[in-house]
């Protein structure tokens, strides 16, 4: 017989995957009824993935900031905290490092090295804002953290158009030596924007992964995350776990800021609405399964489809949306997953494991 422990960790691997494959079938179904071959289309998508060096390196490229938003849902998640304004956190992160990026005078390296940091701390101490409503007034994190999306966004538009106004609305753009584009990446890959934003997203996993499950600190953080009450009677501080939850969480959302700045545009542009990556990253860390490591998954899945959906409009003439459709059904049966635990449960009560 399999114990209740491993049962939970193959539901864990099992109910993304399962919740991917539903989803996919829905799509097919959608593409049948439009009169479309969903063979034909979903080849046409895997090939805008695959198809050559240079649309692998543009997927990676999408990819990267969905990760570090991912992260930053998840490790919210993980402690308790539901933080809806990744977005603003993200757009934070950006200005920061478009202002120090055009701005500060720095060795090659150094300069780069520095606008990911500033960026960092920029986005995490605005996350801290929400944070610190949360643990001291009991403002739920939701009502702030959405509303502090729009004043990051109206804010770096101010910010942008009286202080760091460029070309064309936009920044300035950043000095060379902030730059975290790479001529190697871009060579190997037949001319995409992939950068060592990509390897700062990795090293971030690991960080974010070894923090929650491996540090004294992390365990609080969970502890408090699945029972305050029991929490605060064992001792812990929670309004400082709380606090420290938001700022850690921003943070993530501001590196993957400052990887789009520094390391594919060059600078931030005036924008009358949201990037929509830190909304995507919710999806990212459902679909996996606010697990460090999951996120990865969930951010190549919902990168890929997106960028190889133009391909399967250009060669097929399917609608992207069908694509927008088919992430949203994996999304809802992850969100549905004891829908697909119980089938798991009965799979397994017939073969008797």
């Amino acid at each position: 017989m399999i114990s209740s422990m491993q049962t939970s960790r193959w539901n864990a691997i099992l109910v993304p995957v399962l919740a991917v494959i539903l989803g996919l079938l829905v799509g097919a179904v959608l593409m049948l009824l439009m009169g479309y071959d969903p063979i034909a289309g979903y080849s046409s998508v895997f090939q805008g993935i695959f198809g050559n060096s240079y649309f692998i390196g543009e997927t990676l490229r999408a990819v990267t900031p969905l990760i570090f938003a991912g992260l930053a849902v998840a490790f919210a998640f993980r402690t308790g905290l539901f933080n809806i304004g990744v977005e603003g956190q993200f757009i934070v992160g950006q200005l920061a490092a478009a202002w120090v990026g055009a701005s500060w005078d720095l060795p090659p390296g150094l300069h780069a090295a520095v606008a990911v940091l500033v960026a960092m701390v920029a986005a995490g101490v605005y996350a801290g804002i929400a944070g610190w409503l949360k643990a001291r007034l009991g403002v739920h994190e939701v009502i702030t953290t959405i509303m502090l999306n729009y004043v990051a966004l109206f804010g770096s538009n101010y910010v942008i158009r009286t202080m760091l106004k460029g070309a064309t609305e936009r920044s300035k753009d950043i000095l060379p030596s902030a730059s975290l584009q790479s001529e190697w990446l871009t060579n190997l890959f037949e001319g995409a924007r992939i950068n060592w934003g990509l390897l700062l997203a990795l090293i971030f996993v690991l960080i974010s992964y070894w923090l929650l499950m491996k540090t004294t600190t992390g365990y609080e953080l969970r502890a408090v995350g699945f029972n305050p009450h029991a929490s605060e009677y064992a001792g812990m501080n929670v309004p400082k776990n709380i606090f420290l939850a938001m700022l850690v969480s921003g943070m993530f959302a501001g590196i993957g800021g400052a990887t789009d700045v520094l390391g594919v545009n060059g600078n931030m542009a005036i924008s009358a609405g949201f990037t929509g990556i830190g909304f995507d990253g919710i999806a990212v860390a459902l679909i996996g399964n606010n697990n460090p490591f999951g996120v990865i998954f969930g951010a190549l899945l919902f990168g890929g489809l997106s960028f190889g959906a133009d391909n399967m409009q250009r060669v097929e003439g399917i609608p992207t949306e069908s694509i927008q459709i088919v992430i949203s059904m994996v999304i809802y049966f992850v969100a549905a997953s004891s829908l697909i635990k119980w089938l798991l449960g009965k799979f397994r009560r017939r073969q008797g494991v």
